[in-house]
């Protein structure tokens, strides 16, 4: 990558390729917000996304990080490829610096490549604290050089989500694909079943999230998707404006059930701010 591209994600690419590691629509339609239920897997796995609640963020950290949120930690899903546009890599460490503006840890898929690679990498830049979950079979694939901040190794895909939901006070969904969307899909169906009542946002980066939004709408006018459920999902075409509508998100709705596990609920524990990979 040229040295003369000065667009955020080639900045961090370019100290990529000299090997400098950071250590270790629809936009909504006004209104519109909606939200599907797909068939996803519903494990007994629900104390992990009623762990976390919205709180008030630390003042912690080395980095910018001051700005007061009402999230600690936010789980990012997005593809470990970059993608054709450049949006979408500047889209992943705008979110990242954006993150760290408001004082937010990263939760995400572990991985060091494509979009993963450059949130993380931005976020661990400013000083925030990052966690990547990833399973140890994908390892070998998705990460490369030295790990960026923590990284645990779990044994599958089921408990690679379970621990992300577990830590996270809200979602935001970067571009990605069949796994960004099966783990989108799969909080957003917790959500409508009353296991977590956590905010649900897409980054809807050059309309990329317009067809899942159609479907959505279609889904409702069809009589498969109730109107209050539409306002699970909220989303905005940049992160500046997701943010500003996560952190004025009011659940509002309530399904009645309550779930055997979350009546066991344990906040999830403190995080090791060392760096490393932890096997569980």
């Amino acid at each position: 990558m040229a040295d003369t591209d000065t667009t955020p994600a080639a900045r961090l690419l370019c100290l990529f390729d000299r090997s400098i590691f950071l250590s270790a629509g629809h936009p909504s339609s006004a209104g519109t917000r909606a939200r599907t239920a797909p068939c996803c897997f519903l494990l007994p796995l629900c104390t992990y996304v009623t762990a976390m609640t919205p709180a008030e963020s630390s003042s912690g950290g080395d980095g910018g990080g001051e700005r007061r949120s009402r999230f600690r930690r936010i789980c990012v899903y997005c593809g470990s490829a970059k993608g054709k546009k450049p949006s979408y890599q500047d889209a992943a460490v705008d979110l990242g610096k954006e993150l760290v503006e408001r004082g937010i840890d990263l939760v995400y898929g572990g991985g060091s490549i494509g979009l993963m690679g450059l949130v993380s990498h931005a976020v661990h830049a400013g000083g925030r604290h990052v966690i990547g979950i990833i399973p140890k079979s994908l390892m070998p694939r998705e990460v490369t050089g030295e790990p960026v901040g923590e990284v645990r190794a779990v044994s599958g895909m089921h408990e690679r989500k379970a621990e992300m939901a577990r830590f996270a006070d809200a979602f935001i969904a970067l571009p990605g694909g069949y796994g960004t969307l099966e783990e989108l899909l799969e909080v957003i169906t917790w959500a409508q079943l009353g296991i977590h009542k956590k905010p649900v946002g897409l980054l809807n980066v050059d309309g990329f999230y317009n067809p899942l939004l159609s479907f959505i709408d279609l889904a409702v006018n069809e009589g498969f998707i109730t109107e209050e459920a539409r306002c699970i999902i909220i989303s905005a075409p940049t992160a500046k404006e997701l943010f500003m509508k996560l952190e004025d998100y009011v659940p509002e709705y309530n399904i009645g059930l309550v779930w055997e596990d979350q009546k066991q609920n344990k906040l999830a524990p403190e995080l090791d701010l060392d760096s490393g990979i932890t096997s569980t």
